[in-house]
C-alpha cells in the first residue's frame, strides 16, 4: 500500500524561464519542487534533501549535466536518485547514450512534451512512495521483531523465575521438614526412654534432681520448633507485604542487655560468653519486638558459628542514627557470599557444615531493619570472624495503614 509522503522534485537548468516552465509542469499534490540554476547550487541542495527524481539540463556552464550525474552517483546519499536529463540538443544517440552512461534512467529533447513529461514524473513519484512504503513497513516488522524478541525474553525470565520459585519451594519444605524433623526426633527419643523407664518401674529416672534437666531439654527442642514457625511466618507476611512494625519509646541499650542476659545460658553451651559494651542511653521510637528479634538473630548466629570465642555486642548513637554491632571471632564469610547470605535459604557451605537451619535468619533481619529505615552491613574475613552493623534512624517511618 503506498504510503502517503511528500515527494521532493529537484530541477537543474541555468536559465531561468526554462526552470519556471518545468516547475509549473511538474508541480502537483504532495509534490515539492526545488529549483537549481547550477550545478553546484544543485549539489547543495542535494546534501540537504531527500530526492524523488532530479530533472538535469545537460548543456550548463561550469558543471554540465553529465559531470553533476557522475559526481551524485560517486556519493552514497545520491547514488539512488533517478535522472532524466533534458537536452535541447539534436537527436544523435550517441548523446542520448552518454547521458545513459553517466546514469540517467530516461532522456527528454527540448521542447517537452507536458503529457510524457508528466507521465514520467508520476511515474518516478510512484515508485518513490512505493519505495518509502516499503521502507516503513519493514522498520515496522523489524521493530514488531524487536519486541516480540524482548517479548520472548520477557517470557523466558519469568519461566526462569518460576522454575526458581518451585525450586526454592520444594527445597523450602525439603528443610522445613528436615528442620522440624530434628527437635521433633529428640522429643520423640526422650518420650521412648522415659516410657521405658516407666515401664520397668524405674522411678528413680524421674527423681527431683533430674525432672530440670528434662524439662529443660524438652524446651529447648520446642523453642527451636517454635523459631522455625516463626521464621516461617515471618517470610509469608514478608512476601505478602504485610508484615508490620509498631514503634514505641524504646532504649536499645536497655533492650540489649535484656537481650545478652536471655542468651546467657545459650552461650554457655556454646562455651562461649557475650561482652556488651553500651554504656549509655540509646533512646529512640522502633518496635521493640522487632529489633529484640533482629539483635537475637545476629547473637544467634555470633554463638553458632563463633567457634567458642566471645562475642562482643556494642550499641552506641552517632548523631540521628542508632548504631548495634555484633562481632564474632569464628568461621567468617567469603566475600562472594557476603551480599547472598542476606537472601533466602541462602547459607553458605562452611555455615551448613557448623550448624542446622533454614537459611532465613538474616533475611528476615535485614527486611526488619529495612522496614525501620535503616541499613544492615557485614564485615567479614574467612577464618576471622564476622561484625554485622545495623543503623537506625531514631525515629522509625510511619507506615501506611
Amino acid at each position: 500500500m503506498p504510503f502517503d509522503v511528500e515527494s521532493k522534485l529537484l530541477i537543474v537548468d541555468d536559465l531561468q524561464e526554462n526552470l519556471l516552465a518545468l516547475d509549473a509542469l511538474i508541480r502537483g499534490p504532495s509534490r515539492r519542487v526545488f529549483r537549481a540554476m547550477s550545478g553546484e547550487e544543485a549539489l547543495t541542495l542535494l546534501l540537504e534533501h531527500e530526492f524523488a527524481l532530479a530533472i538535469i539540463d545537460v548543456q550548463m556552464p561550469d558543471l554540465n549535466g553529465f559531470e553533476l550525474a557522475e559526481m551524485m552517483r560517486g556519493t552514497e546519499r545520491t547514488r539512488h536518485i533517478p535522472i532524466i536529463f533534458v537536452s535541447a540538443a539534436g537527436r544523435e544517440m550517441n548523446y542520448a547514450f552518454k547521458g545513459y552512461e553517466s546514469g540517467a534512467v530516461d532522456f527528454l529533447q527540448k521542447p517537452l512534451d507536458a503529457l510524457a513529461v508528466n507521465s514520467k514524473v508520476s511515474v518516478f513519484v510512484d515508485l518513490y512512495r512505493h519505495r518509502k512504503a516499503l521502507r516503513h513497513e519493514m522498520d515496522a516488522l523489524a521493530a514488531s521483531h524487536r519486541q516480540q524478541e524482548e517479548l520472548v525474553q520477557q517470557l523466558q525470565s519469568a519461566q526462569r523465575d518460576l522454575e526458581r520459585a518451585v525450586r526454592m519451594r520444594d527445597d523450602f519444605m525439603s528443610m522445613v521438614s528436615h528442620e522440624l524433623r530434628t527437635p521433633l526426633n529428640t522429643l520423640y527419643l526422650e518420650t521412648q526412654v522415659r516410657k521405658l523407664h516407666l515401664g520397668k518401674g524405674n522411678i528413680a529416672a524421674f527423681s527431683p534432681d533430674r525432672l530440670p534437666a528434662m524439662v529443660e531439654r524438652d524446651q529447648r527442642q520446642i523453642q527451636n520448633m517454635v523459631r522455625l514457625i516463626d521464621d516461617m511466618l515471618d517470610v509469608t507476611r514478608m512476601r505478602s507485604g504485610s508484615l508490620s512494625i509498631r514503634p514505641k519509646p524504646t532504649d536499645l541499650a536497655a533492650l540489649a542487655r535484656g537481650v545478652v542476659e536471655g542468651l546467657a545460658q545459650q552461650a554457655e553451651v556454646a562455651g562461649s560468653r557475650i561482652e556488651l559494651h553500651a554504656p549509655e542511653p540509646v533512646e529512640g521510637v522502633w518496635d521493640e519486638f522487632r529489633i529484640e528479634q533482629v539483635l537475637t538473630n545476629l547473637l544467634t548466629n555470633a554463638l553458632r558459628y563463633g567457634g567458642g570465642k566471645p562475642v562482643r555486642v556494642a550499641v552506641s548513637r552517632t548523631g540521628d542514627t542508632a548504631c548495634m554491632a555484633v562481632c564474632d571471632q569464628g568461621i567468617g564469610v567469603a566475600p562472594e557470599d557476603q551480599e547472598r547470605i542476606f537472601e533466602q535459604f541462602e547459607r553458605t557451605d562452611d555455615s551448613r557444615k557448623h550448624a542446622a537451619g533454614l537459611g532465613l535468619g538474616l533475611y528476615i533481619t535485614r527486611e526488619i531493619v529495612r522496614l525501620h529505615g535503616g541499613d544492615i552491613s557485614l564485615d567479614s574475613r574467612l577464618g576471622e570472624g564476622s561484625e554485622f552493623r545495623v543503623s537506625l534512624p531514631l525515629q522509625a517511618p510511619a507506615q501506611d495503614a
